[in-house]
């Protein structure tokens, strides 16, 4: 992927021109950040973008809301993916509202892979519907592998409460031309990855300032095939300390 310049990875669209785009008549879009597990299209600078978000249990509820980028849309990479899955289950169950999609050209999502820069825009129409429907929430991202290259582009120009990059593909893209996103960051990444070098990743680390807190799971390859489970425990346990408060009822 081709490097351009950070002031590239703004959405290009104003908060006004989104509501004119998200009140068009027909689409399926709630208004409202839904009470239950809901499917629903939201409208993208591309097109319709396939969602789906979930809350967490009542008692667990705090405030704070996280939007999940899945892997390579060209390699089967979709938001029901394994590890996505994982982590939307982990931050869930520690209080946090999430949200999923599927970046363009993806299950019900339209438009065509743009090597990057549309997958962030439409990640930026996404948190830009989370902030109109959870306006008090502190905003979380978190990707896996290539998903972790598109939230980290859009931490850039976002004011996050924490950031979550699961095996970040270092190497693949240009990592190295982002810098820190100001707010708490943990990356994990398995140390037998037969796609993504772990030295390249922690030179990677190491050349950051502030440096964010890097987690190596021993046995695990790219997908933590056999280590699920043990990815959710340590996402919790590397989050916890960052969260949002509970919500008071």
């Amino acid at each position: 992927m081709a490097s351009r310049s950070p002031d590239t990875v703004k959405w290009s669209f104003t908060p006004a021109s989104l509501r004119d785009m998200t009140d068009t008549q027909g689409i399926e879009q709630p208004e409202a950040f839904p009470g239950s597990r809901t499917e629903f299209l939201l409208r993208g600078p591309a097109g319709l973008l396939e969602c789906i978000c979930d809350v967490p249990k009542a008692e667990t509820e705090r405030a704070g809301t996280i939007v999940i980028c899945h892997p390579h849309p060209q390699h089967g990479g979709t938001m029901h993916n394994k590890v996505v899955t994982i982590l939307e289950r982990s931050m869930r169950e520690l209080g946090l509202r999430t949200v999923r999609f599927n970046f363009r050209g993806v299950g019900q999502s339209e438009g065509t892979y743009d090597d990057g820069y549309g997958e962030t825009d439409d990640l930026f129409a996404v948190t830009e519907w989370v902030r109109r429907t959870r306006e008090s929430d502190a905003l979380w991202l978190g990707g896996f592998s290539f998903g972790a290259y598109i939230s980290l582009r859009a931490a850039q120009n976002l004011h996050l409460g924490q950031l979550i990059s699961i095996a970040p593909a270092v190497g693949r893209y240009e990592f190295k031309d982002l810098g820190s996103p100001g707010c708490p960051w943990l990356i994990v990444q398995g140390d037998e990855d037969d796609l993504v070098r772990i030295d390249d990743v922690t030179d990677w680390v190491e050349g950051l300032d502030p440096r964010p807190e890097l987690v190596v799971m021993h046995e695990a390859d790219h997908f933590f095939h056999r280590r699920l489970m043990d990815l959710r425990g340590l996402l919790k346990n590397g989050v916890k300390d960052n969260l949002p408060p509970l919500v008071i009822r």
